[in-house]
This record gives structure tokens, sequence and C-alpha cells, in this order.
């Protein structure tokens, strides 16, 4: 079982995450004033939008006032930059300033490049401080990170924190999973960062080689992991738990961002948003007006100290449940019930059923015989269909059964009758990164 407490003498946390709602609500107000003088005085991109508005600095005194700004999304970025290629012209300083790349992963698109100004960069690491304040990840704790490293800024950010709170960083890219294993006992890492995907497939490996009651026996106490809903989805988060006898502690953010909610210790099944650091609105996705706390819609957010490559008001597609309030952390920024529930953009409708990825995995990672699956939805005349396919790692498994059971959960939990195909041991892919078991045809 995972650990339930930690006894090594943890600091709390700071009073910036502490505050009273009025008193947090003028510290945003405080800093969203500097970002956008700041950001005006030098950033082309913005100065058109906030023209366009017609719109000043002086007009931006609260986060109350951000509603006179339009949204940004995803496309007017990628616009931006095919316009001012390579670029884009949502840089705020002169491009001499700038010292560090990243792009989108590009699963929804055209990635986006993102540049940072030290300083930036800097206000991206004291986010991720958060993060690893959170997980109870301190100096002298050995962090395993087992990905190879791409232009993706969760990485780099997350690795250069641990350095920076004293830490001792571990890179584990260009290996094979059994080799990142064998790396993890040597060098008796307490903390692993990967997408749940990953630690999943980590335990499988395990488990192929008989090792799976080392890897719950070993040292490391915290497993952080981002990219995917799955780590706020109870089976997916009780399946990592068992087999790594570890907490899982969630994590989420976007390059357009930065780092921006995390869960902590004492409350899981929730992200906090880094309010200190972001203003975080929730909309209906369809109409764009606000929703009341408590309501699914769409997460958008301001960072208010990223002024080299800032983003007002930018629709996230993530959807979200709100709410305020105290937590047993003694924290009160906002949490996300339930973490990241789904994204905007990977709802399908089948039959008149909305469907969404997170959704599929809710059900399918109740059943432990299964070790990977695959959904695929495919058009049929007017009409969508949606199959699922899954594998199972014990020959002694009666699949017809285990097949007959899945169709159960899903058609009780979506309403849905959905096929259901066992296929061979390892005839469906495996990933380190973001995982793609929803395929659209």
């Amino acid at each position: 079982m995972p650990q339930s407490s930690d006894a090594r003498a943890v600091a709390g946390p700071p009073a910036e995450e502490c505050l009273a709602r009025g008193e947090l609500h003028a510290l945003q107000g405080r800093k969203l004033q500097r970002l956008v003088a700041e950001t005006l005085a030098g950033n082309a991109f913005q100065r058109e939008r906030f023209r366009a508005a017609g719109v000043t600095a002086a007009d931006i005194t609260s986060a109350a006032d951000l509603a006179r700004l339009p949204f940004t999304t995803k496309s007017d970025l990628v616009v931006d930059q095919q316009t001012h290629a390579p670029w884009g012209s949502n840089l705020t300083y002169p491009r001499a300033r700038y010292t560090r790349y990243c792009q989108t992963s590009s699963t929804t698109g055209r990635p986006l490049k993102w540049c940072d100004t030290a300083e930036s960069w800097q206000w991206i690491m004291r986010c991720w401080t958060a993060v690893y304040r959170a997980a109870r990840v301190q100096a002298g704790d050995r962090v395993l990170f087992p990905f190879s490293f791409g232009p993706f800024l969760g990485f780099w950010a997350a690795f250069d924190t641990a350095l920076a709170i004293g830490a001792q960083a571990i890179p584990a890219g260009g290996m094979s999973s059994h080799v990142r294993l064998a790396l993890m006992d040597s060098v008796q890492a307490d903390v692993v960062c990967c997408t749940p995907t990953y630690a999943l497939r980590l335990a499988e490996v395990a488990a192929a080689e008989e090792h799976a009651a080392w890897l719950a026996a070993s040292r490391v106490r915290v497993v952080i992991v981002a990219g995917e809903p799955g780590g706020s989805i109870p089976a997916t988060r009780e399946r990592i738990e068992t087999a790594w006898a570890a907490r899982v502690i969630d994590h989420h953010g976007l390059t357009e961002t930065g780092p921006a909610s995390f869960e902590c210790w004492e409350q899981p099944g929730g992200l906090h948003v880094l309010e200190s650091e972001f203003i975080a609105e929730v909309i209906d996705p369809a109409t764009a007006q606000p929703v009341a706390d408590g309501t699914l819609g769409e997460l958008v957010l301001t960072n208010l100290g990223r002024a080299a490559s800032p983003v007002f008001r930018y629709r996230t597609g993530d959807l979200v449940v709100r709410q305020q309030g105290p937590c047993a952390c003694g924290r009160t920024l906002a949490r996300l019930e339930g973490g990241i529930r789904a994204r905007a953009d990977d709802m399908v409708n089948v039959r008149g059923v909305n469907v969404y990825p997170a959704a599929i995995e809710a059900i399918i990672r109740q059943y432990p015989e299964v070790v990977e699956f695959r959904s695929t939805v495919q058009r049929a005349g007017a009409m969508r269909t949606l199959s699922v396919e899954i594998e199972v790692a014990e020959s002694g498994i009666d699949r017809a059964a285990l097949a007959t059971h899945v169709g159960q959960g899903v058609r009780e939990a979506l309403g849905l009758t959905v096929p259901v195909h066992v296929v061979g041991a390892g005839a469906l892919p495996r990933f380190e990164m973001k995982a793609r078991r929803f395929v659209v045809e």
C-alpha cells in the first residue's frame, strides 16, 4: 500500500498560498498591474489585442477587469507564429534576451514554439517549487526523470527546479524501461517524475521480469505525474500506488502557461490552482460565459509572472470543476476537484452520447486483469461507433468472460453497448510520453 504519511520534517505552505480570499485578490491585482505595464511596453502581440479591445493598462487593476479583454486561444498563437515566423510577436523583450526554447507536444495540432528569458524561467521554477513542496520533495532527495528529454517545458522545468531546491536530479533518457528500473534501484531514487502511463509501464516491465515485489519495496515514496488525466482518475491512481507502494501526486501545466496546479499531500483527488501566480476562470466552453463553482467548465488561465511571453485569459481546453474554501493542507487556493476531468477537444459524440477518453480509462482501469487498452471511434454511415481492445497479461484468464464484464462496465457507466475485443500479449502500443489510447478514424 502507498505510504499514508511522511514522517520527515516538512515545511508548511508559504503565506501566499494561505491568504484570505480578499488578500489573495489584492495580491493578484498588484501582480497583474505590473505584468500589464511591462507587457504593453514592448509586446506587439499583446498591444494589438489590448488596442482592438479598446483597453489600456490603466483599465486593468484587478482580476475582475480581465473580462474586458478577449480570450486567447491556441489558434491565435499559431496564426501569430505563422504570420511572424518563426517566433511570433508575443515577445516582450528583444530576441537576444531569450535563452530558453520549448515547444508544445503537438497532440492537438501544429506545435507552438515558446521562448523564455532567464527571468521568466526563474518564475517557472518558482511555480514548480510549489509542486515539489506539496509533494514533500526537498533537499537531499534523489529525483529520477525516466523520459527522453525533448523540447518540452515540463521536463526541463522539473529537472532544473529539482537542482535549485537541492535535490539530486537523475536523468534517465535514452534508456530502455528495464535499464531505467535498474538505474532507479542502483541510485536508490526517492521520487520519480513521469506520465501516469509510464508509471504503469514501468510496473508492467518490473512484473514481467519478476521484480514486482522489488518495485513495491523500493525506496521510491512519491511518483509525481502529469501530462494526462490519469493521476486524478481513482482507478488509475490506485493501480500506480499499489504497484509502487508509493504516493501519487498529480500536477498540471501547459507550455503556454507554465506549471499551474498541483495536488497536496493531505487531500488527494484534486489540484490546487497556484493562484498566487495565476488568475483562473472557469467558463462554459460553448457560450464562454462564467460557470458557478461546482459546475463542469473550461479552465482559463492568466499567468502573472511570465512577462517575457505572457498569456491573458488563455483557454486551456481543460475541463474542470472548481471549488473554493480552506483545505486540510492549510492552503486557501481554489481546488479542481477530480483534477483535469477531460479535454474539451477530445469529446466525441457516439450515438448521442458524449464520450471522453478519461471516462473510458476510468472504467477499464477498474479491471486489474487488463494491462493495456485502446478505444477506436469509427464512422459507420452517419453514425459513429466505438470499440475497445483490451490486452491481458496472464494466459489463464477467461478472456471471453473478461470481455463481457468490461463491456457491461462500459454500458453501465456510459449507456453505450460497446464491442470489447481481447488481443494478444504485446499487441497494443506502449508509451513513455502522453498515451494515445483514444483513436478517432
